[in-house]
């Protein structure tokens, strides 16, 4: 398989203009979620630089042969879907969840059916917190993924070029 090199600034450009896209939109997260492992570096970065908190969520599908699997995480769920108050309705808080690439989009369809799961899974108003209070960010959208993201830095089509993208931190050695 050929495999695509991205440059050494690849992470740090698309941290800074997936921050611009959220700005243009006037939307900012309360937390930011990266996945690992992927994930951790942007993630780690755009952390630092908005000074917002970051939180970690395990979600490898392809790298976990052995293991337990994915990581739910119920506080999150109930955290993007909120709690009621009287007057006030349900109030979820804006999660940002990060991962290097949306390749298949395997990875985060999986948190999208995870999380409803933990916290009345059975609401409709689970399809009003994906993509309002809860958004997607990846470095490198495949945008034949079945899964379509908030934000992005890097197009790419996966049916027309199946390369392998190589990150920066992949192979710094």
């Amino acid at each position: 398989m050929t495999k695509r090199y991205l440059p050494k600034n690849s992470i740090e450009t698309g941290v800074m203009n997936i921050v611009r896209q959220m700005y243009k939109d006037n939307w900012r997260p309360d937390y930011i979620v990266g996945i690992a492992r992927g994930g951790l570096v942007p993630a780690v970065m755009m952390s630092h630089f908005l000074g917002i908190t970051m939180h970690t969520l395990d979600v490898r599908l392809r790298d976990s042969a052995g293991e337990v699997g994915p990581e739910s995480n119920e506080w999150m769920s109930e955290d993007a879907f909120g709690t009621f108050q009287q007057g006030l309705g349900h109030e979820g808080k804006n999660i940002l969840i990060l991962d290097d690439i949306n390749d298949t989009g395997n990875t985060l369809n999986w948190i999208k059916q995870d999380w409803p799961v933990w916290c009345l899974p059975n609401d409709k108003r689970w399809n009003d917190v994906w993509h309002n209070n809860v958004r997607f960010a990846v470095i490198v959208n495949n945008i034949s993924s079945e899964f379509e993201v908030d934000y992005y830095n890097i197009e790419i089509n996966k049916m027309e070029d199946p390369a392998w993208i190589v990150f920066p931190h992949e192979e710094w050695w």
